[in-house]
């Protein structure tokens, strides 16, 4: 079985091309329930300071909280934690070296206390969902992630036979609309990631893109802005828009961030 399993890691692996600027993703989707609140930005603050260490090290590039809207308890998740790497086996390694880092950040504690700390995590919500992404595309622009910038998570999931003609037309017809927003100052950034893992047809998202914006005020901004649609273009998005369902868009708040 041990075997097997790293077959199949070595296949996914080969999949994917190791440019040196490629961005790689875990999205972690959290159920928290209202009365555990003030428990989880506990816990998230002490996990925090192991990021930073985790950064240090050069284990990951970063780490993002946010918190989503509009957030009910019956509404799917209330926050989702982003861990970015920049190659795909240190992802697929993520936990390697949390204990070391740890240790780092919170060196006056016992080892028995900081076990009991990373033990007590899970009290304060349910992992209820992690994927596995790469950034496939993004508008060219210079956006800088900033605690109090909002976006839009668009979980999209491919329809059958549509997989390649979905991901041509996000990147050569819907990637230049979103860019000329990015142009006009009216949007931060865009970007479509490739969900790696899990996979099947059961899966719930196939891809999912990101539009972020410093603020509510610029994407109401961008709600009237001109991009100047043509019947041509409208014609290529509908088209474009065919070849996926589109099942959930979360706006989201930046909380914390780790670099």
């Amino acid at each position: 079985m041990k075997r097997l399993f790293i077959l199949i890691l070595v296949m996914f692996l080969g999949n994917i091309s190791f440019a040196q600027e490629e961005t790689y993703l875990i999205f972690e989707f959290m159920e928290v329930d209202n009365e555990q609140e003030a428990f989880y930005f506990e816990t998230e603050e002490f996990w925090e300071n192991i990021h930073e260490q985790r950064v240090n090290s050069g284990d990951i590039v970063g780490w993002d909280l946010w918190q989503l809207l509009p957030g009910g308890e019956d509404q799917g998740y209330q926050y989702l934690t982003v861990t970015v790497f920049d190659d795909p086996l240190k992802m697929m390694r993520a936990g390697e070296g949390i204990l070391e880092s740890a240790k780092m950040a919170y060196p006056d504690l016992s080892d028995e206390e900081l076990d009991n700390r990373l033990n007590m995590a899970g009290g304060s919500r349910n992992l209820a969902v992690r994927l596995f992404l790469q950034v496939i595309d993004s508008t060219e622009d210079e956006f800088e992630m900033k605690p109090g910038m909002i976006t839009s998570i668009d979980l999209m999931k491919i329809k059958d036979g549509q997989y390649d003609a979905y991901e041509n037309a996000e990147s050569n017809t819907f990637k230049p609309w979103h860019q000329k927003f990015v142009d006009g100052g009216v949007k931060g950034n865009w970007q479509l990631l490739r969900v790696l893992m899990p996979q099947g047809t059961d899966v719930y998202t196939s891809h999912i893109t990101v539009n972020m914006f410093d603020n509510w005020e610029q994407y109401l901004k961008s709600m009237n802005f001109d991009a100047g649609m043509t019947p041509a273009l409208e014609n290529e998005m509908s088209k474009g828009i065919e070849t996926r369902d589109m099942k959930w868009v979360y706006w989201a708040t930046l909380v914390k961030m780790v670099r």
